[in-house]
């Protein structure tokens, strides 16, 4: 009886001990890539952007954090845009968002196909957009004289919409400590600052937000105190 009894203690610790995994609460991230626009103008074109993140893990699969991102927005053609329109937007954009990741929801541990997937994740936030316009076109070259309206340097809300996946990299210990992402992002701003144009409606079609993307790839470095959760994430 006693050794049944023994038998049942340790198999109950035992289960407990692998049912509980220790994760990193802090992460930052490194990373750069492309941007495309969709505004007032035509057609977009392609710029190049780098962002850096911290976030904070609720758990191994949640997260919420603040992303900096600086680029350029470009756009339009001041020879083949029917308007003759072109800009060139430096920008600075900060979010406060959270991002939902697969692993929370699967049992991962015996799958491979799910392990390999467990980093997939969609998330979105809120956050603002400084527009500096490094160059632009303002005043039409037809001999008309008309200036398009709008600022060379504004603010204006945005909306991030994130797609992507991490995957992860233990240290010695077995911890996860390092990932590298891949991220495709879908940014709606409110306002006219993207291009930095704002004829009226009446004059040229302005029905849309304008909106950028950017594909990045990046890396992660998870540290910190630790979190403690009931599935394995090793």
């Amino acid at each position: 009886m006693k050794k049944i009894c023994a038998a049942f203690i340790l198999s109950i610790f035992t289960s407990v001990t692998y049912a509980q995994s220790n994760f990193y609460k802090l992460g930052v991230g490194l990373g750069a890539g492309g941007t495309y626009s969709f505004t007032d103008v035509k057609k977009g074109k392609f710029g190049l952007a780098g962002y850096g993140t911290v976030e904070y893990y609720l758990t191994p699969f949640i997260t919420s954090g603040l992303e900096l991102q600086m680029g350029t927005v470009k756009g339009g053609d001041v020879k083949t845009d029917p308007h003759n329109r072109e800009f060139f937007n430096t920008y600075k954009a900060i979010t406060l968002g959270g991002k939902v990741r697969l692993g929370q929801f699967t049992d991962f541990y015996y799958n491979d196909l799910l392990n390999y997937t467990k980093g997939f994740y969609i998330g979105t936030g809120v956050g603002v957009i400084l527009n500096n316009m490094k160059d632009i076109i303002r005043t039409k070259p037809d001999g008309s004289g008309y200036v398009f309206p709008g600022k060379d340097k504004s603010v204006n809300a945005a909306v991030p919409i994130n797609v992507g996946i991490d995957f992860y990299f233990p240290d010695q210990w077995g911890d996860i400590r390092y990932g590298i992402n891949i991220n495709y992002q879908t940014n709606f701003t409110f306002g006219e600052g993207l291009d930095g144009y704002d004829d009226p409606k009446t004059k040229f079609k302005n029905v849309s937000p304008d909106l950028y993307t950017y594909f990045s790839v990046g890396v992660r470095y998870n540290f910190g105190f630790m979190g403690l959760t009931s599935k394995p994430v090793r």
